[in-house]
């Protein structure tokens, strides 16, 4: 018999759900007998010992559903070393709930913070495989992430409500897109949105430029201006600080976010009006798109496989479309960027969308 754990970390989104049913759904096709105990609220509850066994009835029915059966919560890397308030070791409260449970492997579904910790819990010596979830689609080692195609989905239908009504009352809106550090959620939402700015963490951008190419519109005849801006869009001016001086100017930042302040230079630069929409949330939220239902049953799929034959300490990922395995320690760590040179950046130059570099 087979004794697996299970967890979902960090930040939720579509298809954890179709994921974790396709490991379940694999492992009990198979002739040898599991037991799956799912750990609740990701980390969290493997250092506390929280978890519920479940059954395959557990696993009926969800492969639509959004969110995850498990719950989830954010256990910073950078803080998994240190006591929690009550003095108790995280990393070692791990390996024994682990060793206690008598498991054979755990399964960890997460992002870039979570890729770390299940590192260093292979490092420890526990066995684990992991399923690549994040909207941002940043995870090395792997070309796509599952959350990722649901929220381009969703952003892009704001993008395409806001053209009505930027159309509508000659405006410029401000879409502003999840990601904090990477712009692909951004880059291809703009795109398929029909924006005709896009701004991304990676590429700086010069708030004149920004204006040139909404004047450039206007005095073609066109009515209004929709940008697709990412959360952690910076200026040219704000990318020469150190992290320290960005850090303390964001302190007296007066704005909510970096599109209000896009917004409020753009009016005060061209005097036309000028409207902020945040999606927030609801890029994580919903049912998964069909992409994601069958990429995710895929990963979850080769990961029970991995688990029947006793590989471990890999991230399954897609790689030419192929489903792949990649060593945890080549993942952990390290950010999928978009390369201001990328094929894709200069082809939605070539259709007419500024960058404001």
């Amino acid at each position: 018999m087979k004794r697996i754990g299970m967890l979902t970390s960090g930040g939720d989104c579509q298809a954890l759900n179709a994921a974790m049913r396709g490991v379940v759904k694999t492992l009990a096709n198979a002739d040898e007998e599991v037991e799956i105990y799912g750990f609740l609220d990701g980390y969290r509850g493997l250092i506390y010992g929280n978890f519920r066994m479940l059954s395959s009835s557990d696993f009926s029915g969800i492969l639509t559903k959004g969110g995850t059966i498990l719950g989830s919560s954010r256990t910073p890397f950078k803080l998994i070393r240190e006591p929690d308030e009550n003095g108790v070791d995280k990393v070692e409260a791990m390996k024994q709930n682990y060793h206690k449970l008598k498991l054979d492997c755990l399964v960890i579904l997460g992002g870039n913070g979570t890729h770390k910790t299940a590192n260093l819990l292979r490092e420890e010596g526990l066995n684990v495989v992991t399923l690549p979830k994040t909207i941002d689609n940043d995870l090395w080692g792997t070309d796509m992430t599952f959350g990722f195609q649901s929220a381009v989905d969703i952003a892009t239908e704001c993008i395409d409500c806001i053209h009505t009504t930027a159309s509508s009352h000659g405006r410029v809106f401000i879409v502003e897109v999840m990601g904090h550090k990477v712009g692909w959620l951004t880059l291809n939402a703009g795109m398929a949105g029909g924006a005709d700015i896009i701004l991304l963490p990676e590429i700086p951008y010069d708030i004149n430029k920004v204006v040139e190419a909404i004047k450039k519109r206007t005095e073609r005849g066109s009515r209004f201006t929709i940008l697709a801006v990412a959360e952690g869009a910076i200026s040219k001016e704000d990318a020469k600080l150190s992290k320290k001086e960005y850090k303390e100017k964001m302190k007296n930042n007066p704005y909510p976010s970096v599109s209000y302040e896009v917004a409020a230079k753009i009016q005060k630069l061209t005097g036309q009006e000028v409207r902020v929409t945040v999606p927030g949330h609801t890029q994580r939220g919903g049912s998964p798109c069909p992409y994601d239902r069958v990429f995710a049953s895929r990963l979850g799929a080769e990961a029970g496989k991995l688990i029947l034959k006793g590989e471990y300490g890999f991230m399954v990922g897609i790689k030419n479309r192929e489903i792949v395995k990649v060593p945890l320690e080549d993942v952990a760590g390290k950010l999928k960027m978009v390369d201001p040179d990328a094929t894709i950046v200069k082809e939605a130059k070539l259709l007419g969308i500024s960058f404001g570099d």
